[in-house]
């Protein structure tokens, strides 16, 4: 994936902003289908865009978060609840940004879908995409495969 610039982004309300500094390709877009995304989002699917935390700035605003297992941390405004990013707790620092808070959110395109296996039955979207069980091609300390 080529470099994609500046991206900006922020929550409903405009409390909290971000910036994708110079933005380098990010090293995953996908959409996901675990429980827990479908809980913080209340949504069938969240849809994230994986980059080096250390190339996404906050310029407004402080995120609230919120560990949502042990080694997820989520963030999120703290006013209007947007959720804005996801990070493992460990391994590489890495940070998901939402991509419906992206403030052109057509930027990136998911790719392919992940934690299928906890998909709502009632919801299927007429793609061909990739899909995987779990993580997928996505980095997590959870994957036990080199």
């Amino acid at each position: 994936m080529a470099d994609t610039g500046d991206l900006e982004g922020g929550c409903l309300c405009g409390a909290v902003r971000y910036r994708i500094s110079g933005a380098m390709a990010p090293t995953g877009v996908a959409y996901c289908h675990c429980r827990t995304c479908r809980r913080s989002s209340g949504a069938p699917v969240m849809a994230w865009a994986t980059f080096p935390a250390a190339s996404v700035w906050l310029t407004r605003g402080v995120p609230a978060a919120h560990a949502s297992s042990p080694k997820a941390l989520r963030q999120f405004c703290p006013a209007c609840g947007t959720q804005l990013f996801f990070a493992y707790t460990e391994g590489e620092p890495e940070l998901d940004v939402s991509l419906g808070s992206l403030d052109d959110p057509t930027a990136l395109v998911p790719a392919y879908h992940i934690w299928t296996s906890s998909r709502l039955p009632w919801f299927e979207t007429a793609d061909s995409l990739p899909r995987h069980a779990d993580d997928g091609p996505d980095w997590s300390p959870y994957r036990t495969d080199p």
